[in-house]
Order: structure tokens, then C-alpha cells, then sequence
């Protein structure tokens, strides 16, 4: 039997305040098993769902021509639905050639320039966001496994030295909210274990899909931090120390939070 673990309540600063609540320690979690009713709804029915807009928008972009090469996504992997399932359940993997981890969209990037001999996507724009989420979507109900063994070690642990640093004027880490108070109260949402496996997500505060790496953004300027980059090596390796921690989890995407 799991045992169960009782989160106390706690003033942390600013007005933010958590509540008690008990979930099981050793359980680990998608977003989606704290979400509303009306939430899981909307997520499990692919027409309710207004991810699949970007899904589709991504099946375009897949097959668009762009670029002096005059090639698109599927002139190499060909039918997505066959070559991107099981891939984007891997990212971000360390690169040899590199020397540091790469992710899904810096990948999608690297093949736009150097293949495609077409332009970079802006990070947060629709079409890198259509792509990766058309691309996650493929591998959907896989489960995560990213490998951070041999040369990936590194920037796993520099991920979680990240996880666990506190920063900004709130003096707060990423762990404070998502580990040590999972299943809590701030304000008037309940904090998650902050699980990655259903980005690219469509936030209903955002009215739209968004990136990872704008979740990581606003994490830290809500304890008053200043955020890295898009797809700065921060951000990338974080994103790796949390799919491992997510791991086994399965893939969501386009999921839907609140």
C-alpha cells in the first residue's frame, strides 16, 4: 500500500499561500490527474480538444515545401504517423557532434537550416508550435524515456541542481511548488508534480498552445526571477531532468490544463 503524504500548510511569501492535501509519495504523476472534470473532457475528446487545431496545422507544415532546397518535413521522414512515433518520447538527447543536448525544437530548426536550407522558426511562433506538437502527438501514449547515461549525465544533473536551486525575490526553487507541495493549494489552483509529458499543452490561461520553455519562463517570473531564453542550455537540460523524473509516464500531447 502507498503511503500517503500530508502536504501542511504554509505562508511562502507575497501573499501566496498553501493548503494542506495528501497524495502518495511514491506515485508519480501526470497534470492531468489533477485537473478538473470539465478539464479531462475536454482533453479526451479530439474534437472538444482546441489542441488538435495545432495538430493540424502541424500535418500542413509537415508537408509545405519551404526553403532553396525545396524540400519539406516529409521529402526525409517520409508519413509521420509512421517515422516520428517513439521519437519525440526520447528528447532532448545529448549530441555528440554538439557537445550538449539538443530538443524537439531545436532539432525541428536544425533540419529547416541545414536540410531544408530554409529559415528557423522563431521559438514561441505558430509554426514551430504546430510542428512540435504535430510531431509530440505522433508518439502519444508512449511512455517517456529519455536516456541520461554516459555524456548526458551532466547536463541531467545540471537540470536538477536547476530543479533545486532557489531564485529570484521569492527565494523559491522549482521543487518547492512541485515536489514538496504536489497535490496543495496556491491561491485558488492546485499545485502539480509539474510533469512535462503533455507539452506542447493548450492552457486555458493562455487561451492557446505553448511551448515548455514558456512554462519554465513563467515559473520563474512568478518568484520574481529573470528568465533564461527560449531554448537556452538551462532550459534544455531542465527539460531533461524532468522527463526522467516523469518517466513512464505517457505522452499527452496536445494535453489541456488549466
Amino acid at each position: 500500500m502507498k503511503k500517503a503524504r500530508l502536504i501542511g500548510a504554509a505562508i511562502v511569501g507575497f501573499g501566496m499561500t498553501l493548503t494542506a492535501a495528501a497524495y502518495a509519495e511514491d506515485e508519480v504523476r501526470s497534470g492531468y490527474y489533477w485537473a478538473t472534470e470539465e478539464t479531462k473532457a475536454m482533453q479526451d475528446d479530439d474534437f472538444a480538444n482546441p489542441g488538435f487545431i495545432w495538430v493540424e496545422s502541424g500535418s500542413e507544415h509537415w508537408t509545405k515545401v519551404e526553403g532553396d532546397a525545396g524540400k519539406a518535413c516529409q521529402s526525409c521522414h517520409e508519413n509521420a504517423e509512421k517515422s516520428m512515433v517513439g521519437v519525440a518520447n526520447k528528447y532532448p538527447k545529448y549530441r555528440e557532434d554538439m557537445g550538449k543536448l539538443q530538443n524537439v525544437e531545436q532539432r525541428i530548426n536544425e533540419c529547416r537550416t541545414k536540410f531544408m536550407k530554409a529559415k528557423a522558426f522563431k521559438w514561441e511562433s505558430e509554426p514551430m508550435l504546430a510542428l512540435t506538437t504535430y510531431v509530440r502527438h505522433q508518439s502519444k501514449g508512449l511512455p517517456v524515456e529519455v536516456d541520461i547515461d554516459g555524456p548526458a549525465r551532466k547536463f541531467y544533473e545540471a537540470g536538477k541542481a536547476f530543479y533545486n536551486e532557489r531564485r529570484g525575490q521569492l527565494d523559491m526553487a522549482c521543487k518547492h511548488c512541485h515536489q514538496d507541495n504536489a497535490g496543495g493549494i496556491l491561491r485558488a489552483n492546485v499545485l502539480t508534480q509539474g510533469q512535462s509529458n503533455g507539452f506542447p499543452t493548450y492552457r486555458l490561461k493562455w487561451n492557446k498552445i505553448g511551448s515548455l520553455h514558456r512554462r519554465f519562463r513563467g515559473c520563474n517570473k512568478q518568484v520574481r526571477s529573470k528568465p533564461f531564453a527560449y531554448g537556452a542550455d538551462e532550459y534544455v537540460n531542465l527539460e531533461l531532468f524532468l522527463n526522467h523524473r516523469g518517466t513512464g509516464l505517457k505522452i499527452e500531447t496536445p494535453a489541456v490544463r488549466n
